[in-house]
């Protein structure tokens, strides 16, 4: 059994999430967003009370509030950065950005592990589906706990609305595209974790979103 622990961080409120073998106790810790020590000390109390063992670290894409604790979980548990190719750019503007809204950027680790569309990534005796969604951002990904019916989107699908796509790389006809192609084939019960705000469901923002009707 997965189980799946979300946190709020960084001025953007971003979600960050670490998922979790309940058997192995091993997981995994996706978009890690925490922008200070208080932030980075409860990411760590969590890891560290639930006697997990982090194996992988995992950006669904690149965009700097999600990216913000890439550093301090790469080095603290000697793990490489896995993402879809097309966010190396994105990554590499981070600085620039950090700049532009005012928010320290300490760096990250450069994406050394690549995932495409399909790939199947393991931990414990869980494994997850890697669904390429871009449009956000150019690589984007979504990872499918298919057996869980569960959703870990990024920023591209939310809660009545969809990722902004005016940021560099972004494309509006492509998100939506990779949203039907790629989201609503999948079962109405399935709950989609987004990059921002509460979770919500594939049949909810079928019949209800008004970016897809």
């Amino acid at each position: 059994m997965l189980s799946i622990q979300v946190f709020t961080f960084n001025p953007f409120q971003e979600n960050s999430f670490v998922l979790y073998d309940e058997a192995s106790r091993e997981c995994i810790v996706v978009d890690p967003g925490c922008s200070n020590s208080r932030e980075e000390k409860e990411l760590d109390s969590f890891i560290n009370d639930n006697n997990l063992i982090p194996k992988r670290l995992i950006n669904t894409h690149c965009h700097i509030d999600h990216v913000l604790g890439n550093k301090y979980i790469s080095e603290k548990y000697n793990l490489p950065l896995e993402s879809h190719k097309l966010e190396i750019p994105v990554l590499q503007s981070c600085d620039q950005v950090g700049k532009m809204y005012g928010i320290p950027y300490k760096g990250s680790p450069n994406i050394t592990v690549f995932h495409e569309d399909g790939d199947v990534i393991t931990f414990g005796s869980t494994e997850i589906e890697i669904l390429l969604a871009p449009g956000h951002s150019p690589g984007s990904i979504c990872l499918h706990l298919k057996d869980q019916k569960e959703i870990i989107g990024g920023d591209v699908l939310f809660q009545g609305s969809i990722g902004r796509t005016d940021l560099p790389g972004g494309n509006h006809n492509t998100l939506i595209n990779s949203i039907k192609t790629k989201l609503l084939p999948l079962p109405d019960e399935t709950v989609v974790y987004p990059g921002h705000g509460p979770a919500t469901t594939i049949g909810r923002e079928r019949v209800s979103n008004p970016f897809l009707n």
